[in-house]
């Protein structure tokens, strides 16, 4: 199957190419994997990073509730 993709914004050509000369491939087989995940087809599952193993776990601590509080006072000798 053949397609022409016109309209390829300049930023995603420089990627696509750099992408391609980064993995010894060519632009169409760079191309046609980053379509590939773009779609969720790409080889395995896509490592995906958030916080949510770690969402709402904060836990207040003097020392760094001290720590904090220091930054926010002004040094009056550095601003003579």
């Amino acid at each position: 199957m053949q397609y022409s993709v016109r309209g390829i914004p300049p930023e995603v050509d420089r990627a696509l190419r750099a992408r391609a000369k980064a993995q010894g491939t060519s632009l169409n087989e760079a191309t046609l994997e980053a379509m590939a995940k773009g779609i969720g087809l790409g080889r395995g599952e896509i490592a995906r990073r958030d916080l949510t193993g770690i969402a709402g776990t904060w836990r207040r601590e003097a020392a760094v509730e001290q720590a904090i509080a220091a930054q926010d006072e002004v040094d009056e000798a550095l601003w003579k």
